[in-house]
């Protein structure tokens, strides 16, 4: 029997499942100190095996159309910010103010790498462009997010300043990223006919993330402090800033004069929010005890993006194909990986 449209997908299921595990059973004590070392190790690698991934042939091919490129760049990191400070007023009495930090950090990251190029596909948009941006963001995210983070929230790496907390993270993420990818001639074959075992990273990695922090976030008292009509605000607020980036950016991309293709690949890159950057980013940014409420709002829009993107995935597909999309570089849909879920930070 299919999965209906708008049913969370199984690594979501696996996310819920985890917050509910470290909402009854927190790891607290040694348990947690190992957590916290396991977490890094395992995010290291997680790292490390995208960079051994990312195609220099695919970047190299859709490098050339800076218009896109930039206006992606824009939404991602300046429409979303802004977006997030200008309707503050209007939406923080919707959420409780720590909630409504962690809305503000998500509008800090990078863009998602997979579900971005997976939908992209999906729409038959322009898929070399897709690549490129999508792992630009990620890139360009460890340095930029941390800047916008002490901007909007006037706040840094536990105490520390803005280069303080890029280098935490260019040393935890970038790092290895930058070492996988050298060595991608010699083990990136390895890794393509292990891709089941390298997903197996992917999901563990965020899973321990996702318990580490809600175990610390629980044992600070997160749920007591977070009621359930806040919850609900907060999924009205998830839904308006993502109509409303998706609304800008379809109408910034036909005001530019772009063709559908690019359209596509501005509408899907540019409304993205990383969760697999976003929850080792929040780790090294914020104290233990304030990352559980700091990515609960990121966890709600991960979803909600993935939902509605797919929808609208499926009404771009259904326009008549040109032969001019195929020599862009867009896929037909019915080659086009079903994008459920958000895996990987690079491709």
């Amino acid at each position: 029997m299919a999965r209906p449209r708008f049913a969370p997908d199984n690594f979501t299921l696996m996310l819920l499942s985890t917050v509910a595990l470290a909402s009854f059973l927190p790891a607290s004590g040694a348990v947690s100190q190992w957590l916290e070392v396991a977490t890094t190790l395992m995010v290291s690698l997680l790292f490390f095996l995208h960079g051994a991934k990312l195609s220099r042939e695919a970047i190299f091919a859709g490098i050339g159309h800076w218009r896109l490129h930039l206006t992606i760049f824009a939404a991602t990191f300046v429409l979303f910010p802004l977006l997030g400070w200008a309707l503050r007023p209007v939406l923080e009495p919707l959420v409780t103010p720590e909630m409504y930090m962690g809305v503000l950090f998500l509008c800090t990251l990078p863009a998602t790498v997979q579900s971005a190029i997976a939908f992209t596909a999906m729409a038959r948009g322009n898929m070399p462009a897709a690549v490129c941006s999508a792992s630009a963001s990620t890139l360009m995210g460890i340095v930029i997010t941390p800047i916008l983070v002490s901007m909007l929230l006037h706040k840094s790496a536990e105490g520390g300043d803005a280069l303080q907390a890029i280098g935490k993270i260019a040393l935890q993420l970038l790092l290895p990223f930058v070492l996988g990818h050298l060595l991608r001639p010699v083990i990136g074959g390895f890794i393509s006919r292990h891709a089941k075992r390298v997903k197996f990273v992917d999901q563990g990695s965020i899973l321990l993330v996702v318990y580490t922090a809600f175990s610390a976030a629980v044992i600070s008292g997160l749920w007591q402090q977070t009621p359930l009509p806040a919850l609900l605000g907060l999924l009205l607020l998830s839904s308006i800033l993502l109509a409303l980036v998706l609304v800008i950016t379809s109408w910034t991309a036909r005001r530019l004069g772009f063709s559908k293709e690019d359209e596509i690949t501005l509408v899907f890159c540019g409304s993205k929010k990383s969760l697999v950057s976003g929850v080792p980013m929040a780790k090294v940014l914020f104290e233990s005890s304030a990352v559980g409420a700091i990515v609960l709002p990121l966890m709600v829009f991960h979803q909600l993006q993935l939902m509605v993107c797919a929808v609208l995935a499926q009404r771009y597909a259904r326009r008549p194909m040109h032969p001019e999309a195929i020599e862009d570089g867009a896929v037909p849909a019915s080659a086009a990986p079903a994008a459920k879920a958000e895996t990987a930070p690079a491709k």
